[in-house]
């Protein structure tokens, strides 16, 4: 008899294991914590958005960079926390440093920055803030295994393509708004919209770059320029020490109203030939190194544009013309005094490229922190008494004592019977320290005579800007927005500071080119014609430009002069890489 037959089950096919994975994936609950953890970055990046965009363009510019930036790690990354807290981190690092950079400048990071970062940047800031190296790391041990948990903790995946996509579309929009409502350049001296504004100033920032490089010129200039010769300066009398002062934050406060002024005020102003001069800068209460590019290249910051901020930084190992540099040619020596870290804004290198040969920064001088203009008038007498005897001396003493801020007095026991002419407490101590000013000043001429009684100096101070307040006081009545629209329309009256012209022994030659008012691109020619130096090509041609354009540089013919001399420039050689 036969056994009884059995059905047997057919075996099943093997299920393949991504698959069989997928399901128990899908089967397991994902859990609250994971799904915390994947909306914890966007809702941080949406408290910022609250708490740091304060319109509605600039909301929209939010959020059209928080897509393009978070689409952009899920591409690499596939997995939504950690893109998400990649994003966060890049978001919050730019918001510290925006907020960082305008208590240090008074403007926001901005795309620009990212453009021009250097060594001498980074340098710079962990010089002033030496803790943030240590800060910097230890934020980096505690991000990192944060970052490896997500990696691993993530249960989502998202696919590249559609990722790649939505943060092309994100960026394509973002650039889209950018350019058809470009933000004013003033919105840059807020402190607010970070992340709006940086991401708005690329897109312009690109596209300005792409039309016309880091500085305006003309396509083409029929007009050329020879090449100065070494041997070719031969001055008819003896050349005289030319000491340029860069008075900080320095204008006749006379020309805002209402302001009550301590006894004997205006004396400053004026030029030992008993004339007062204006002098045209390109900032107003800030960005000292725009004036500094100006009066040491005899060229307009505002040939840069946007760019104009980082024109020092820019024009180093680039710009090779200047006041330094055609003095050197004259048989001067050149020396600089820099009240703050060389490298800051790229100084060094910049002066360095406009001729200076010994650079001493604040480290160099022994600085501790904001000193009086005593300080600087002492180290530059004890430097000139190092000088070869017989050589003549191109000094640039730049000063810092009535830099901001006032909100307290700077060496007060040195003003003993001051008393206060009752303005607001600010105005009063800027006009305590420019007391101080003048004082130092006196004194320095004295000490210049009596070490130096057979040695001719010719001494040029100008104002670098006027103090950050003026705008609120040149005319009171002013909303913050029409106060804006002056800066950008270069209205006169915030941009006018002074520029004198002193002696030591020595009479200036007769110069036409000391006007009344002048731009200050052309400081350098009124130094030279003082100084009764014959002027190198270049300088001869931007002579004819002054005495046309009645003392306006950029200004005339909308900027079409100063195009047209850069041009020059850059087919003779002075201007490379531009």
């Amino acid at each position: 008899m036969s056994p009884p037959q059995t059905s047997v089950p057919p075996t099943p096919a093997p299920i393949p294991a991504p698959i069989a994975n997928a399901g128990a994936g899908a089967l397991a609950p994902i859990g609250f914590g994971r799904l915390f953890a994947v909306a914890v970055p966007h809702l941080a990046a949406l408290s910022l958005l609250l708490e740091t965009e304060t319109e509605f363009g600039a909301r929209l510019c939010f959020i059209l960079s928080w897509g393009c930036l978070n689409f952009f790690w899920l591409t690499l990354l596939r997995r939504p926390a950690l893109s998400g807290a990649m994003s966060l981190t890049i978001v919050v690092i730019l918001v510290l440093l925006s907020r960082l950079k305008h208590d240090i400048v008074q403007m926001t990071v901005n795309f620009v920055d990212l453009m021009m970062i250097d060594r001498d940047s980074i340098a710079f800031f962990f010089t002033i803030y030496p803790n943030l190296r240590w800060s910097s790391v230890i934020a980096a041990l505690l991000i990192l295994p944060l970052m490896i948990a997500l990696w691993r903790l993530d249960p989502f995946r998202v696919k590249r393509l559609p990722a790649a996509a939505a943060s092309l579309a994100c960026l394509a929009m973002l650039t889209a708004f950018s350019l058809m409502w470009p933000q004013e350049d003033w919105r840059g001296y807020y402190d607010d919209n970070y992340v709006s504004k940086f991401t708005r100033s690329g897109a312009v920032a690109v596209s300005d770059f792409l039309n016309y490089g880091f500085m305006e010129s003309a396509p083409v200039s029929s007009d050329r320029l020879k090449l100065p010769l070494e041997d070719s300066c031969h001055p008819a009398a003896r050349r005289p020490h030319i000491i340029m002062i860069h008075d900080e934050s320095s204008y006749d406060i006379r020309s805002a109203p209402q302001i009550k002024l301590p006894p004997g005020y205006g004396s400053h102003f004026v030029s030992s030939d008993g004339k007062a001069r204006k002098f045209l800068a390109e900032s107003n209460g800030g960005s000292s190194w725009l004036t500094e590019y100006n009066v040491l290249t005899g060229l307009s910051s505002r040939s840069f544009g946007r760019f104009s901020y980082f024109v020092t930084r820019i024009a180093a190992n680039r710009v090779e013309r200047g006041l330094p540099l055609a003095l050197k040619r004259c048989g001067y020596s050149t020396l600089s005094l820099y009240p703050a870290y060389g490298s800051f804004m790229g100084e060094r290198s910049f002066q360095a490229t406009a001729g200076i040969e010994k650079f001493y920064d604040a480290k160099d001088l022994g600085a501790k922190g904001l000193e009086p203009d005593g300080f600087f008038y002492d180290n530059a007498v004890k430097l000139l008494s190092q000088e070869k005897p017989g050589t003549p001396v191109f000094m640039y003493v730049y000063l810092g004592a009535n830099h901001f801020p006032w909100a307290s007095p700077l060496r007060p026991e040195r003003t003993p019977g001051w008393t206060n002419p009752g303005n607001d407490p600010v105005i009063d101590e800027y006009l305590r320290r420019q007391t101080m000013s003048v004082q130092d000043y006196g004194a320095f001429v004295a000490k210049l005579k009596k070490q130096f009684p057979n040695e001719p100096f010719l001494i040029v101070r100008y104002g670098d800007h006027q103090p950050e307040f003026s705008t609120n006081i040149i005319e009171p009545n002013l909303t913050e927005d029409d106060v804006a629209k002056r800066l950008m329309a270069y209205d006169p009256r915030y941009f006018a500071t002074y520029y004198t012209i002193d002696t030591v022994n020595f009479k200036p030659a007769a110069t036409d080119t000391a006007m009344e008012t002048i731009d200050a691109a052309y400081l350098p020619l009124v130094v030279q014609d003082a100084a009764g130096l014959p002027l190198d090509p270049s300088f001869e041609e931007q002579k004819k430009i002054m005495l046309r354009c009645k003392g306006l540089f950029y200004s005339c013919k909308d900027g079409a002069e100063a195009r047209r001399f850069n041009r020059m420039l850059i087919d003779a050689g002075f201007i490379k890489n531009l």
